[in-house]
């Protein structure tokens, strides 16, 4: 299993996602159409798990149990939604689903990549020329790359940490710190959530469609949220629902679902359209999650290169007070 997922691996899924849903669609039967999948893909860890799971189709599993076996492939979202879209005949639609989810990740990875370019080459730039007088006045090399060293080092292993600390296959600890801190960041935090929320709504509307209780449906669908705090606030009314409360009363007392989630999540649950309802509310948070993560895309750059640029500006402002330092120590 990879440290860390890469952008061309998320597009990997987007592709997959969208090969089976337009092979689920034409009446292509599943362990076909992975076959077919399977014999098109260059990737060879890729071969070897859907190979896996053609094997378990073809001796009697279900779709959700043949990806069960496979440790650490598929995040809990992609199995909760592949699981329910298999109970409840729309395999095409949570195929097509999944691939725009992944496609969405894409293009906001790939867009903030772009836009640091330019940012990140100032940046090097600025330590490889901060040290150069030095080295031109002493010669000695080993002083400058150290000086270098000392500068990038740090930063490589803080942006490295960020990347690895991003994915979704740690333990439950660790993203319940991750997710709590990303909270108290501007924008980053509200947008983990609202695709937390798109994410549970999608799920739970799947699920229950599928036939499952609902109990079992929010548990589901709070583990293929991705988000500790979501999880936690539904385990902790489980007893209460067990008991009697209805979960639109269970939402409405806890502070992890914004007011709208809890309105439309009542309206559909006493007008007995609650898919209806699900499924705006993950219209509702996709959108909001997409807008924030593009507002993420367009400040993030803006925000390094002012940085890098104040960073500049200090380098040059402290030479040029040590030079004058100096030359004022020279003439006294």
């Amino acid at each position: 299993m990879a440290l860390i997922t890469t952008p061309r691996q998320l597009a990997r899924k987007a592709e997959f996602y969208h090969h089976l849903s337009q092979l689920a669609s034409a009446g292509i039967g599943l362990p076909e159409a992975l076959a077919m999948h399977q014999r098109g893909n260059s990737n060879s860890l890729f071969r070897k798990n859907l190979a896996q799971v053609i094997q378990h189709l073809e001796s009697g599993a279900t779709l959700g149990e043949a990806l069960g076996r496979i440790r650490n492939w598929l995040p809990a979202f992609d199995l909760a939604m592949l699981r329910a879209g298999e109970l409840s005949g729309r395999l095409p639609e949570c195929f097509s689903l999944l691939a725009r989810h992944y496609e969405e990740r894409v293009k906001a990875i790939r867009q903030i990549s772009s836009d640091l370019m330019y940012p990140l080459f100032l940046l090097h730039f600025a330590v490889f020329i901060g040290p150069l007088p030095t080295l031109v006045l002493t010669g000695n090399i080993a002083a400058y790359l150290g000086q270098v060293l000392g500068l990038l080092a740090p930063l490589y292993g803080v942006a490295l940490l960020v990347i690895y600390a991003a994915q979704s296959r740690h333990g439950e600890h660790w993203r319940a710190v991750i997710e709590m801190i990303a909270r108290a960041i501007p924008v980053v935090g509200s947008a983990q959530h609202h695709l937390a929320l798109a994410r549970l709504a999608a799920a739970l509307e799947a699920l229950i469609s599928a036939g499952l209780t609902i109990i079992e449906a929010w548990e589901l669908a709070a583990d293929a949220s991705g988000s500790p705090a979501l999880r936690r606030a539904v385990r902790a009314w489980k007893p209460e629902v067990l008991a009697g409360m209805t979960p639109a009363e269970a939402v409405s007392r806890n502070r992890e679902f914004p007011e709208l989630f809890v309105n439309l999540y009542h309206t559909g649950e006493i007008s007995g359209k609650l898919d209806h309802s699900l499924k705006k509310l993950h219209e509702i948070y996709q959108e909001e999650a997409t807008r924030k993560l593009r507002l993420l895309t367009q400040w993030l750059p803006r925000l390094v290169y002012l940085a890098i640029v104040f960073m500049i500006a200090w380098r040059v402002l402290s030479f040029w007070l040590g030079y004058f330092g100096q030359l004022q120590n020279v003439l006294q």
